[in-house]
């Protein structure tokens, strides 16, 4: 399996963490052609080489033309969700955008909905978080990790003032996170969009044992002597094997007071929000009412937030929470082509070595419509192109 490491030793950025990618092979033309695919007209992308430290890095800034306006969630929300990015990268974007809005909410004592990036910033972090996301997919990155945070030391000039390192966004994106402060008079090395992109992508310390394949180093703005003002990416693979087991939190809850929608509502949203999976169970409550039973699958990370959501989006007033172990198959996502149609499949590897296919259900609907052909007929077509690739 082919893993990121997040390698942050000397702070980290969105622009660093994009050159870093581009120093691993990702494709200069992609990212330049990012703005368009964002429907942010008007920006174009500079890259260059440089060196941070005596070590050859990539350089990237965007030429941003002057914006009519700052941009709110919404905002936000509708560039990400127009765009062309698998919905893996938009739900991991708009993650990443609500983190930011929300911390900058509460540290302004403000909300969700008033809380708004400023003109060119607004853009920038676009750029920053999707090509970071996407561009990791791109390079073919199943699992992202991170060794700790260095924050960097002394204050920072911002739009409200001068404030101390780290920025108060920044140290709320990193609770919980493993961090170092310095060095002494090194200034801001971790902004906020570098935070939330640790906080969003990283799964946690990197594996025991993996295999390096390829690192690469972004450059940051500033050159500094005596210190490579660059992050690190080390791209490597790891061992998957069959029934890997991994712990993981189970959130539950029964209700019996909510229409049917909302609870689908409720379930979708934390689909949205990162759970694993999301199962909803008719059950009997007291009295012999009926009722239903939300359970939530999520990683460890990620059960405070989930658990704050499902307390919110539904009428629970009460959620249980338990560890379980789950074996999980080996597995990759491959795709095929069916009468011009491209049809995504993930493949599982079978405790006897033997594979498994399951062709995506949205593709094989959108081709079956496209060829007047029935979805069984489309599927199965799939599923003998992807078993011609193993003959």
């Amino acid at each position: 399996m082919r893993i990121a490491i997040l390698d942050p030793a000397h702070g980290i950025s969105g622009d660093m963490t994009l050159g870093a990618l581009l120093d691993l092979g990702l494709d200069a033309d992609w990212l330049r052609a990012l703005p368009a695919a964002l429907g942010l007209e008007g920006v174009t992308v500079r890259i260059a080489d440089v060196t941070r430290g005596a070590i050859a890095c990539k350089k990237v800034d965007f030429d941003i033309p002057p914006q009519p306006h700052g941009r709110h969630l919404r905002h936000i929300a509708a560039i990400v969700e127009g765009s062309a990015a698998p919905e893996a990268v938009k739900r991991a974007a708009m993650d990443a955008f609500t983190q930011l809005t929300d911390v900058e909410a509460a540290i302004h004592g403000t909300t969700r909905e008033k809380v708004h990036l400023h003109e060119v910033g607004a853009v920038d972090a676009i750029l920053d978080v999707v090509g970071a996301i996407w561009g990791l997919q791109q390079l073919g990155v199943e699992a992202v990790y991170s060794t700790p945070v260095t924050l960097g030391d002394g204050f920072v000039e911002a739009a409200h003032g001068r404030m101390a390192v780290p920025a108060p966004a920044t140290l709320r994106l990193v609770e919980g996170l493993a961090v170092r402060p310095g060095p002494e008079g090194a200034g801001e090395l971790t902004t906020p969009t570098g935070a939330v992109l640790v906080r969003v992508l990283s799964k946690g310390p990197p594996p025991a044992t993996y295999t390096p394949r390829k690192s690469g180093y972004g450059a940051g703005t500033r050159d500094p002597a005596g210190r490579a003002n660059a992050v690190r990416i080390i791209l490597a693979d790891v061992e998957a094997p069959d029934g890997a087991i991994e712990t993981l939190a189970m959130l539950a809850c029964d209700i019996d007071d909510l229409g049917g929608e909302f609870v689908a509502g409720a379930a979708e949203s934390l689909r949205d929000a990162g759970a694993l999976d999301v199962t909803l169970v008719q059950t009997v409550m007291k009295k012999g009412r009926p009722g239903v039973r939300v359970e939530v699958l999520c990683a460890e990370a990620d059960a405070d937030r989930l658990e704050t959501l499902l307390l919110t989006e539904s009428s629970s007033i009460g959620v249980r929470r338990m560890p379980v172990r789950r074996r999980s198959l080996a597995r990759r996502e491959l795709s095929v082509d069916v009468d011009g149609h491209a049809i995504r499949l993930k493949e599982v590897t079978l405790p006897d070595g033997s594979l498994r296919v399951k062709p995506e259900w949205e593709d094989v609907q959108r081709a079956a419509r496209a060829a007047g052909r029935s979805p069984l007929e489309i599927a199965e077509r799939a599923r003998r192109a992807a078993e011609t690739r193993h003959l």
